[in-house]
């Protein structure tokens, strides 16, 4: 099994919503399809688009291909290309007047209209990642993998190593598996990072672009900055009879280093609910993450279903549950509809604030990224395929995901609360793919 877990500030907001159907159940349906034959190769290629309302757009190629060499080894590698445009929410709040900000890198402004949520409209990239994995078959109760992995976007690069052992008991009947990831990244924001909780400064307080730039200088950093994670995971999966099987994950992760989303701020407001200006947001250094992940997979007449749970906790106080399902019928032997449901809900982190008060003391951590707040998010989805000959297959995905951002109890004062603080984020995923 496989272990890899690579999000950037950039992918966090479109790619892990797009691949919301993906999880350990991934990495197990891929496990149990067929291995190309000695000398074959087997290729999957997709193209993907996800679209949120009137925000984040990406479109994501992906090519996977797989090359067993003897009875024993298998190559796999992949390459994944996406390019995302649009707006994001900046982490301020609406307001009853327009609000003028400075772009991330200094160089202009934009102005957000009345009543409106905040999106920064510099948000576009494109990431390249590429990732190689190799298994070998040791022996019938023993099996090894080793892999790489590397992905680059414009500020940001992510390098890691990954492996895993199996081993299988019982007849091949149980199988446990420890695996484990490492990955550096580094951090090169645009316009470089913020000093945390500095103040964004605005190009009409000064006399002149020189006064300005060094005015903005003061509130970055010079350089770039580094993060490192490390994974491990301890997997058991039990086949319980001819049509069912279970699996169940236990996951820790440790992250250190720079976590901060270098483009997130927070607005201040008075009593009244007015804004007097913004900060630059500030997220701990370090993070510890524990995972639970539970899944039951059955056949049935005509077809294929899975249940699944996940419970995640760190010591930002984040608290999720996830609830999966998949439900694939055959109408013919080569064709087939699949069905996805899947229910999330999220506890905020515990430094989560929708804005700062001008008359508090400044906190040592703050964000008002809805991505760490309280919410509930759910994904309905349709999936035909059918199955050519030679073994081909061509498939049609398309889904609808909506995530309703929540106060996580906070006292709203004055005018905001005539705003909408916390709108719903509705995204379109439509993807085709082709194996062969």
């Amino acid at each position: 099994m496989q272990l890899t877990s690579k999000l950037t500030p950039k992918q966090s907001i479109a790619s892990a919503l797009a691949m919301a159907s993906c999880s350990l159940l991934s990495q197990q349906a891929s496990a149990q399809e067929p291995v190309p034959a000695n000398d074959d190769w087997k290729v999957d290629a997709a193209i993907m688009y996800y679209g949120e309302q009137d925000r984040v757009q990406a479109v994501e190629a992906i090519g996977n291909v797989q090359k067993a060499f003897g009875e024993d080894s298998l190559l796999d590698m992949k390459i994944v290309v996406d390019s995302l445009t649009g707006a994001s929410a900046s982490g301020a709040v609406a307001q009853s007047i327009s609000q003028t900000f400075t772009r991330p890198s200094g160089k202009g402004e934009y102005t957000v209209a009345p009543g409106e949520t905040p999106l920064d409209d510099t948000f576009q990239d494109t990431r390249v990642q590429l990732s190689a994995n190799w298994q070998e078959i040791l022996n019938p109760d023993w099996t090894v993998n080793l892999g790489v992995y590397g992905s680059k976007e414009y500020d940001y690069l992510s390098l890691g190593l990954n492996a895993g052992v199996e081993r299988s008991f019982n007849k091949n009947n149980t199988t446990l598996a420890l695996s484990g990831a490492y990955t550096n990244d580094t951090v090169d924001p645009v316009g470089g990072r913020p000093v945390a909780l500095s103040e964004m400064v605005f190009r009409g307080d000064y006399d002149g672009d020189d006064a300005f730039q060094a005015a903005f200088d003061a509130t970055r950093l010079d350089g770039d900055d580094t993060k490192q994670t490390a994974d491990v995971m301890l997997g058991v999966t039990q086949i319980l009879n001819r049509n069912w099987l279970m699996q169940a994950n236990y996951g820790f992760s440790s992250v250190s280093g720079y976590m901060t989303d270098p483009y997130k701020i927070l607005s201040v407001v008075d009593g009244n609910g007015e804004s007097h200006g913004y900060r630059y947001e500030n997220r701990p250094d370090s993070r510890t993450k524990h995972s639970v992940f539970l899944l039951a997979k059955g056949a049935l007449d005509s077809g294929v279903i899975d249940f699944s749970y996940r419970y995640n906790t760190d010591d930002w106080d984040i608290q999720a549950h996830t609830l999966e399902t998949h439900y694939r019928y055959y109408f013919t032997p080569s064709l087939y509809g699949q069905l996805h449901l899947r229910y999330y809900q999220q506890q905020a982190a515990e430094f989560y604030q929708p804005f700062l008060r001008t008359e508090a003391v400044l906190p040592e951590y703050a964000s008002a990224d809805y991505r760490i707040g309280d919410m509930s998010a759910y994904t309905v989805g349709l999936k035909f395929g059918h199955r050519l000959s030679g073994g081909h297959e061509l498939s049609y995905r398309i889904e609808y995901y909506q995530q309703n951002p929540e106060n996580n109890g906070t006292d709203i004062p004055g005018e905001l609360n005539n705003q909408d603080l916390f709108p719903s984020v509705k995204a379109i995923v439509a993807q085709i793919s082709y194996s062969f």
